[in-house]
């Protein structure tokens, strides 16, 4: 009846189909699968492949992935990251820039690390609607947030990740705003004492915002005129010298310049309520980009500028060659001759009383 039927499984197959049909359920052996569903397997595998051979295609999959932690999802590694750089002492503010970037990273990315694309990351940043810049400072998160997935073996370390394959956003020339005398003037009368440390060695100095947040009093040398950054303060991880202009001299002098320069928790809050209560605009890196337009026309060498604020003497010579002031004069403090350091001269501090460039 089954023969009638057409049911039967081998014996109205032809001698070769015979033997080909007891090989492969031989090979099949303790797999204990059908063979019908290796073989719908098998010709889905060729037609994703379009052509190429299935077992190179396998052999380049292990390849890849050997050694890999599978299926590790984007909130666990980035839990993991976010664990070994608070352990890794990096400064508040770093953590909280990168807790910013990376938590959104997490709700746009529900998926094992693995799966995430160079193509879906740009959709996403895109979809920030932010400027160029920030754009570019996310995705600076995004990367070391993947280099840190390739070490730990989330990721291959034999490839480029996703993330560094993706390029950064173009970013146009942007005007350099600094502050004239005048102002700096307003804000260093009206700061309370915890934020002249901030404001002077931000316009005197030239250091980085974040630089300033974690520099010792120790690391200012009066003896010498110098203030020492080193490498795991600078953003440029680069040890650099810059100079204790006489500006900075009169007004941190009088401070107690013990432990930590900046200790107010609130900062940034509070360099900015201040500016908005004297009704000042705050561009950003405002002091910085005050303090090398200043310096430069004084050195008179982009190079000797780039070495002290820890950048290039290409982007020197770019963004503050057309800020130069004419002229440079020198004047007369109430103590002696003292040359005036940039426009901003010597101001008035609580324990010396100088004059100021006009």
């Amino acid at each position: 009846m089954k023969i009638q039927q057409g049911l039967t499984e081998v014996a109205d197959m032809r001698v070769a189909d015979r033997q080909n049909y007891h090989a492969a359920t031989s090979l099949l052996g303790s797999l204990s699968v059908p063979l019908v569903a290796k073989v719908e397997e098998y010709v889905r595998c060729r037609e994703l492949l379009g052509g190429s051979p299935l077992l190179s295609a396998i052999e380049e999959h292990v390849r890849r992935t050997n050694g890999l932690r599978m299926g590790a999802s984007v909130a666990d590694v980035v839990k993991e990251f976010m664990a070994a750089k608070e352990e890794d002492g990096v400064s508040k503010r770093y953590l909280a820039q990168l807790r910013s970037d990376l938590n959104r990273f997490t709700e746009f990315f529900r998926c094992p690390i693995l799966h995430v694309k160079s193509e879906q990351i740009d959709e996403w940043l895109r979809s920030l609607k932010v400027a160029p810049r920030t754009r570019n400072g996310t995705l600076t998160s995004v990367r070391t947030l993947f280099s840190f997935a390739k070490s730990r073996s989330y990721l291959p370390k034999n490839e480029i990740t996703e993330a560094d394959a993706l390029n950064k956003s173009e970013v146009g020339d942007t005007d350099t705003v600094i502050f004239e005398p005048a102002v700096m003037r307003k804000l260093l009368n009206a700061a309370p004492p915890q934020l002249i440390p901030f404001l002077a060695i931000g316009a005197f100095a030239g250091l980085r915002s974040a630089e300033i947040a974690r520099l010792e009093w120790s690391a200012i040398n009066f003896e010498r005129g110098i203030i020492e950054i080193r490498a795991g303060q600078a953003k440029t991880a680069s040890r650099r010298i810059v100079p204790v202009s006489e500006n900075l001299r009169a007004w941190i002098a009088p401070l107690a310049r013990i432990g930590p320069v900046i200790h107010t928790p609130e900062l940034y809050r509070d360099v900015s309520a201040l500016a908005a209560k004297l009704g000042i605009e705050w561009p950003r890196n405002v002091l910085r980009h005050s303090y090398i337009s200043d310096r430069l026309p004084i050195v008179k060498s982009a190079d000797a500028v780039a070495l002290e604020a820890g950048n290039s003497p290409a982007i020197i010579f770019k963004r503050y060659r057309a800020t130069w002031p004419r002229e440079r004069p020198m004047r007369r403090a109430i103590s002696g001759q003292v040359r005036s350091f940039g426009r901003f001269g010597i101001f008035q501090s609580k324990n010396v009383t100088c004059r100021t460039a006009s």
